[in-house]
C-alpha cells in the first residue's frame, strides 16, 4: 500500500485534476490540496482496500487490475471516502466484452448456384457454412457471396467471393495477406502479341522476392515520403521491399496476359498481382494491432476476424496506410505495363485497372472484398466504370460495367474460382504429366513459366466452369459483359517452391 506520510514528506501530495484523474505530484496552486494525515492514519470507518474489495466492486482481475489497486490505496492514503474511491473506479472500467451475434441475425445475400455437379454442390456448402460463421462477427451488418465463391481457410474465414460489410471496423484478415490483389488492361494497338510477350518476360518478374540491383524500378520520392510518415508502413523491411518489390508479380495465381479485343481487334496486356512484400507485412503488422482489440473488445470473436475499430487512431492510420499501398500496388502495375510498352514499340491507348482484394468505404459502412470486384462506378477517384474479371489462361478476360446490385452489396466476382483445391486437381490428374495437361488444354496459346516449371494447380481444369460463372454474372444481374480479352497467351510464374521452404534451405545451408 501506498505510504502516504513518506510521500508528503517528499513534498508530495495528493489531488485530482480536471479530468478527475488523481495523480501524486507537488500540488500546484489551482488543485485543492488534500490535508496531510499522519503515515499509516486511517479512518476509524474505513477498512483497507485490497484486491477482493474492488472484485466484490464488479472488477475482473487482468491486466490493469494491479493498477487500479494501487489508484483505490492512493486515494484512500489521501483521505478519500470508500464511495468517491469507487465512484472514481467505476468509470475506469473496461467496456464489457461485445458478444457474437445469433445466427440469422445478419442479412445474408447468396450470389451463386450449384449444378447436380458434386463438386460445386459440397463446395457450396462449405461456402455457406463458414460465412454463416463470419456473420456472426459483432461488427458485421451484411453480407454476400459471388458465383467464384470458394473456402480460403479454417471455418469462420471469409471465403474467397465474399464481401462483409462492417460498422466501424477494418477487418484485416478479410482483405488478406495478398491486400489489394488487383488487375490491370493497357491498350496495345496494333502491337503483334507475340512480340507483346517477348517484351513483358524480359522485363517482369515472376518468383519470390524483388528485383536485383541494376534491374530495379524507381519509386517515386512522394510516396516513399508518404510511407515514412505513416506509423504502419515506416517499417524497414516495408521501405526496402517498396523499392526492390516494384516491377515484380510473385506466383500462384498471378499472371501476365496478353490478347485481343474482340470488339476492336487490337491487342491488350492484363497484369494480375497485388501489394507484394509490402503489403504483407503491413497486414501482419494490422492483425497484430487488431488481435489487442479483439482480445480487449470481443474475445469470443475467431482471431482471423478480429478489428480495428475505424474511429482510433490505430483505425485511422491503418486506412491511411491501405490507400497508399494502393498507389504503390497500382504504381507496381504502371512499371509492367510501361516497359512492355518500350520494349515493344506499341503505341498505347487507355489504361485502366481495379483492386478486388481490398476495403472499400461506401457511406458509414467498410465494405471488405476477398476476391470481389467493386461493381459501383464511384468506387475510387481513378475509377472508370469498367472493371477486369479475368478467368483462366484458356479464357478471355471479361471486360465489364458493375450493376451496383444491392444483393451483392455492390460487387461482382473477381474470376472463376475454384471447386476443390490444387492438391485435390494434382491428385485427380492421375499418371497424366503437367506437361501433356498444359498441351492439352491450351492448345494454340502461348503459355510461359518463367520462374519454375508448369504448375498444374493453375491449369484452366482446376478453375469453375468459366462458362458457368459468366451466365451467373448475368443472371444474377451483377455485371454487363462490354468486351472479351480473347487470349494470345500467358506468363506465370510456374511450379515454384513456397518462399517458406526457400528460407529454411538457406538456413540449412548456412
Amino acid at each position: 500500500m501506498i505510504d502516504a506520510g513518506k510521500m508528503h514528506k517528499a513534498g508530495h501530495a495528493f489531488y485530482q485534476s480536471d479530468n478527475g484523474v488523481w495523480l501524486t505530484d507537488r500540488v500546484p496552486t489551482e488543485y485543492l490540496k488534500i490535508e496531510e494525515k499522519a503515515a499509516g492514519e486511517k479512518t476509524m470507518a474505513q477498512t483497507e482496500i485490497t484486491g477482493e474489495t474492488l472484485k466484490a466492486w464488479g472488477h475482473i482481475p487482468g491486466k490493469e487490475f494491479g493498477r487500479l489497486l494501487e489508484i483505490a490505496q492512493a486515494g484512500q492514503a489521501a483521505g478519500y471516502g470508500e464511495d468517491q474511491i469507487r465512484a472514481k473506479l467505476e468509470g475506469m472500467k473496461p467496456p464489457p466484452h461485445v458478444p457474437l451475434q445469433n445466427a440469422g441475425d445478419v442479412p445474408f445475400h447468396f450470389n451463386i448456384e450449384a449444378s447436380e455437379d458434386e463438386d460445386e454442390v459440397k463446395n457450396l456448402a462449405k461456402v455457406r457454412e463458414t460465412m454463416t460463421a463470419v456473420i456472426r462477427t459483432p461488427t458485421v451488418v451484411s453480407a454476400a457471396v459471388m458465383p467464384d465463391a470458394c473456402p480460403a481457410g479454417p471455418l469462420g474465414t471469409i471465403p474467397v467471393g465474399g464481401v462483409v460489410a462492417a460498422k466501424n471496423a477494418i477487418h484485416p484478415g478479410m482483405h488478406s495477406a495478398d491486400i489489394c490483389c488487383s488487375v490491370m488492361m493497357t491498350d496495345l494497338g496494333e502491337a503483334d502479341p507475340k512480340t507483346v510477350l517477348d517484351a513483358a518476360e524480359k522485363v517482369t518478374h515472376f518468383g519470390p522476392g524483388g528485383r536485383q540491383n541494376g534491374r530495379r524500378f524507381t519509386l517515386s520520392q512522394n510516396l516513399m515520403d508518404a510511407f515514412r510518415e505513416n506509423r504502419f508502413l515506416n517499417n524497414p523491411k516495408i521501405l526496402r521491399m517498396a523499392v526492390e518489390h516494384l516491377g515484380t508479380q510473385g506466383d500462384g495465381n498471378h499472371f501476365l496476359f496478353v490478347g485481343k479485343s474482340r470488339n476492336t481487334g487490337r491487342t491488350a496486356i492484363v497484369t494480375h498481382h497485388g501489394s507484394r512484400g509490402p503489403g504483407a507485412i503491413l497486414y501482419k503488422l494490422g492483425m497484430e494491432v487488431a488481435e489487442r482489440y479483439r482480445r480487449k473488445l470481443s474475445p469470443k470473436t475467431l482471431k482471423q476476424n478480429a478489428w480495428i475499430p475505424a474511429d482510433t487512431e490505430d483505425g485511422q492510420d491503418y486506412w491511411a496506410a491501405l490507400q497508399l499501398i494502393r498507389k504503390w500496388t497500382k504504381a507496381n502495375h504502371n512499371a509492367i505495363h510501361q516497359a512492355t510498352v518500350e520494349g515493344s514499340k506499341a503505341e498505347p491507348g487507355d489504361r485502366f485497372w481495379n483492386e478486388h482484394n481490398f476495403v472499400f468505404k461506401r457511406g458509414d459502412l467498410y465494405y471488405h472484398g476477398k476476391g470481389a470486384t467493386p461493381a459501383w462506378s464511384d468506387y475510387a477517384a481513378d475509377a472508370t466504370g469498367l472493371t477486369l474479371i479475368p478467368l483462366n489462361m484458356s479464357e478471355p478476360v471479361l471486360v465489364v460495367r458493375g450493376k451496383d446490385a444491392d444483393h451483392a452489396l455492390g460487387f461482382s466476382p473477381h474470376g472463376a474460382g475454384r471447386n476443390f483445391s490444387r492438391s485435390e486437381h494434382k491428385r485427380r490428374m492421375g499418371k497424366m504429366t503437367a506437361e501433356q495437361a498444359l498441351a492439352a488444354e491450351t492448345e494454340g496459346l502461348d503459355i510461359r513459366f518463367p520462374a519454375g516449371g508448369i504448375d498444374a494447380s493453375e491449369l484452366p481444369s482446376s478453375y469453375k466452369n468459366a462458362g458457368s460463372v459468366v451466365r451467373q454474372i448475368d443472371s444474377f444481374g451483377l455485371a454487363e459483359v462490354v468486351d472479351y480479352i480473347d487470349p494470345y497467351g500467358c506468363m506465370m510464374a510456374g511450379d515454384v517452391p513456397p518462399f517458406w521452404l526457400n528460407k529454411k534451405k538457406k538456413g540449412r545451408r548456412a
